[in-house]
């Protein structure tokens, strides 16, 4: 058990290489063996976790350069457990639901390597380890995007990669100035996240750092003016690269901001309260509109995707236990909603091919059980009580509340435009009468797609009416982090903000 995060880690990868020794007939049930078996290794990892405990648990640490102080650091907290567990199921239901036949086996296997890319970026606790599985993550989802999406897909992809690319460049300065300031400081080399977190940075270097920080983050989240690329990656990209892109690499931006840029700049991160929440109330409204006028299923679950994004960000932000655990619960149910969306997409583009509202019309006629999971899943998309979107969404509002109720009700705003542009595709597509004679034939949902959606129809209801196995040990380790920021903060505004937006005696503690 002790040893059960390296095997996450590594055992796509090693799983990845034998699959060049596998037949071509073969590499399909392989890759959906080797991601399942990896799904329930991550299921033991829940299993043997222990939810009272709010620090790192499987911690293994074992020297790679110990002159430099860069280590083999993994571990996991109730902040990054279940995005490790929303990695390895995400990929095992897109394997599932896979339908490309081209080059299969070089898909499977690269799909295989970015999966120990993701489960690596969220269980390091070496800042390097971190940055290489970070940037590592960059390069099969760049032959994903370019050999198997559609016609623009080697600009997408290029674009993709040069964004995502010089974000992480700029990161890498703000992470190698840190270093040297921890050696200035205690006379090693350190790269230990923890460690990390426990120095004080005088308050003008903080807003440098977190400025370097930020830029990477901001773009892979992606954050409003640095989105543009991800409309283009969603278009081109095949469904599986659309799904895992939108479930999990996302996610690892919001991450970055809950792992690095609270707890190590926490004077900073309150001085950039205002300007960090006008961005992310401009991607809420102005994403929704421009989602509002997309004629492409895709596109507007891809502009969908950034406006929910602008309300986990909102939520990070909120310097509060209930934002920030309300944020991480978001980021877990918008992966599985709009990554179920985009598999939904997926179908019918496999069927019809094409992805344009105008040519459908009447399709819960001539496939209930699609028109009912799509259903459900846009339920969720537009925070419907009793689905996984409204606890995070509600959560996340609801923490911001504490610092401004005005961008909370602009936010607000944003969410009803949700609500009309989702609703809109649906009554287009699903509803009227039948436009193109060809599509009274649509096949319903077969035996494979109903086996990759049913459970992610059963986690949204499910975590939706009773959220707490998944919210507790966010919320301790998220409770355990604000107590650290308020140790570390040295401006007394910093102070006085953890202490009207949090109790006060757990923040002392």
């Amino acid at each position: 058990m002790d040893s059960i995060l390296t095997l996450l880690i590594f055992f796509p990868a090693v799983a990845a290489v034998m699959g060049f020794m596998i037949e071509k007939e073969g590499i399909r049930a392989y890759g959906i063996a080797v991601t399942a078996i990896e799904f329930i290794f991550s299921l033991g990892l829940w299993l043997g976790y222990d939810a009272t405990n709010a620090g790192f648990q499987f911690v293994q640490s074992s020297p790679i350069i110990q002159s430099f102080g860069i280590n083999y650091d993994i571990g996991i907290d109730g902040i990054s457990i279940f995005l490790i567990i929303l990695s390895t199921f995400m990929t095992m239901i897109s394997v599932i639901g896979l339908s490309i036949t081209k080059d299969l086996k070089n898909l499977i296997i690269s799909i295989l390597i970015l999966e120990m890319t993701m489960v690596g970026v969220f269980s390091a606790l070496d800042v390097i380890l971190f940055y290489v599985f970070w940037e590592l993550s960059l390069v099969p989802m760049l032959y994903i995007i370019g050999y198997w999406g559609s016609n623009l897909r080697v600009y997408a992809a290029v674009k993709f990669f040069l964004y995502t690319f010089a974000g992480s460049l700029i990161m890498l300065v703000g992470i190698l100035y840190m270093a040297h300031m921890y050696h200035e400081i205690h006379g090693v080399w350190s790269f230990s996240i923890p460690a990390w977190q426990a120095m004080k940075i005088p308050f003008e270097t903080q807003l440098w750092l977190f400025g370097a920080f930020f830029i990477g983050f901001a773009i892979k989240v992606p954050m409003f003016p640095f989105h543009t690329w991800l409309p283009y990656a969603h278009g081109q990209a095949p469904t599986i690269g659309s799904v895992i892109l939108a479930a999990v690499l996302l996610k690892m931006g919001t991450y970055g901001f809950v792992r690095f840029s609270l707890p190590m700049f926490p004077d900073a991160s309150v001085h950039f309260i205002t300007p960090v929440a006008t961005i992310s109330i401009i991607m809420v409204i102005y994403a929704a509109m421009v989602a509002y006028a997309q004629k492409d299923m895709k596109q507007v679950i891809a502009y969908s995707s950034i406006s929910h994004m602008g309300v986990i960000v909102l939520g990070t932000f909120a310097m509060n236990a209930e934002g920030i655990a309300g944020s991480i619960f978001f980021m877990l149910s918008h992966g599985i909603v709009s990554g179920a969306l985009f598999m939904l997409v997926g179908v019918i583009y496999d069927r019809k091919h094409t992805k344009m509202m105008s040519e459908f019309g009447g399709l819960a006629s001539v496939m209930p059980y699609y028109a009912t999971v799509f259903g459900v899943m846009l339920m969720a998309s537009v925070g419907l009580p009793l689905t996984m979107g409204f606890v995070g969404e509600f959560l996340s509002l609801m923490g911001f509340y504490q610092i401004s109720p005005m961008m909370t009700a602009l936010a607000g705003t944003g969410i009803i435009v949700g609500a009309v542009y989702m609703l809109r595709l649906y009554k287009e597509s699903f509803f009227g009468p039948v436009k193109h004679e060809s599509n009274k034939k649509l096949k319903d949902l077969d035996g494979k797609e109903l086996t990759a959606l049913i459970p992610l129809v059963a986690i949204v209801v499910f975590l939706g009416i009773y959220p707490k196995p998944v919210l507790n040990p966010i919320d301790n380790s998220v409770k355990t982090m604000i107590k650290k920021m308020y140790i570390k903060a040295d401006k007394q505004e910093t102070r006085d903000l953890l202490k009207k937006v949090n109790t006060i005696g757990e923040a002392k503690k």
